[in-house]
């Protein structure tokens, strides 16, 4: 997620120059509503890697939008503390399920706290930079991001979009630390969690520095001058404010009560539609492959199961079988056979006298 992903954004940072205004507008609507959309879907699903991608997905909607509006700079900066705390999430996440015998649901969790606590403390850690956390790696660029949002000449939809994707970013984190580290356990009792993966640790604690500290050491290194935010009180709390209802939200959305209403087939429509990404397989996957499946199932009917498979392969092969069975039966020296070959034999032979 910290190199792959954001390979798109990058190029886009480096060619910023080439964008241009209306260009940087269709950018921005994209943009925010990716990120919109992926936070929604992540609060619907259930899968650990799933929402960390679906997360990532929103935080790249972030960085595009920020571009568009100009800034890439802070771009740039969001990536890169992005792509610390996001590597560092992956592997706890990759640890968890490692030790949950390649168990992915969520569901399954729970109370990993008291059995994995060094890799829940540095999940924990990287979820609360990726919600904004006050002085974390995250919270320097999230918090920067949003405040240039708000002073920035941008209409009510995009500021809106833009702080409720936000809000959603926490209450997934949120309901994902509830699924997760707290909350009951729900593993087999016989289990192999253990917090013993030294290899792995290390990597996470290295990293863990990493997200704490990077944050404001990469500031001083892009943004040598301090960057002037003039802004009222309420719109700085603002942030801090729709963070607080986030996490809140996520976590009483999570509780079995709510949470089992809300998945259950009363609500099924809702949560299949978040869950595909707004009918995204629809529009990109299914228009795309349905006029070539189609075509090559036509083709596969009428020519590799059909006229081909009856003048090559079946056909060929009965042919052959047939002949070669009436060969084995003249050849069972049948007297009968015999008969009928000398009578055969002897008429042949009057024609030829006759002619």
């Amino acid at each position: 997620s910290s190199t792959l992903v954001t390979a798109g954004v990058y190029l886009l940072i480096r060619f910023n120059m080439i964008l241009n205004e209306n260009l940087c507008l269709f950018l921005l609507l994209i943009s925010t509503l990716t990120m919109f959309m992926a936070g929604l879907g992540a609060n619907f699903e259930f899968d650990l890697k799933k929402i960390i991608a679906l997360s990532t997905l929103s935080q790249l909607g972030l960085m595009m939008s920020i571009l568009s509006m100009g800034n890439y700079k802070l771009a740039f900066f969001h990536l890169l503390t992005h792509a610390l705390f996001k590597a560092l999430l992956f592997m706890c996440a990759g640890a968890i399920i490692h030790n949950l015998k390649d168990t992915q649901d969520i569901r399954f969790m729970g109370n990993l706290m008291v059995h994995m606590p060094l890799t829940c403390i540095c999940m924990n850690i990287s979820n609360l930079a990726l919600c904004g956390m006050p002085f974390l790696a995250g919270f320097y660029s999230k918090d920067l991001i949003l405040e240039v949002v708000s002073m920035d000449f941008v209409n009510i939809f995009i500021f809106l979009l833009f702080f409720i994707s936000t809000g959603l970013t926490v209450c997934y984190s949120f309901r994902l630390c509830y699924y997760s580290i707290t909350g009951d356990f729900n593993f087999y009792s016989l289990h192999s969690l253990n917090d013993e993966g030294w290899i792995m640790l290390k990597s996470m604690l290295l990293m863990l520095m990493f997200v704490i500290f990077s944050g404001s050491m990469l500031m001083w290194l892009i943004f040598p001058t301090p960057v002037m935010i003039c802004l009222p009180l309420e719109l700085k709390m603002l942030a801090l404010f729709v963070s607080l209802i986030g996490a809140w939200l996520g976590y009483e959305m999570a509780k079995f009560s709510l949470s089992w209403v809300s998945n259950s087939l009363k609500f099924y429509s809702y949560s299949y539609f978040f869950g595909i990404m707004w009918f995204m397989p629809n529009i990109s996957t299914f228009s795309m492959n349905y006029v070539p499946l189609v075509l090559s199932f036509n083709f596969y009917k009428s020519f590799d199961q059909g006229w081909n498979e009856y003048f090559g392969g079946q056909g060929m092969y009965k042919s052959l079988k047939n002949s070669s069975l009436l060969i084995q039966f003249l050849q069972n020296n049948n007297m009968k056979i015999y008969l009928i070959l000398i009578i055969l034999w002897v008429i042949i032979l009057f024609l030829i006298l006759l002619v």
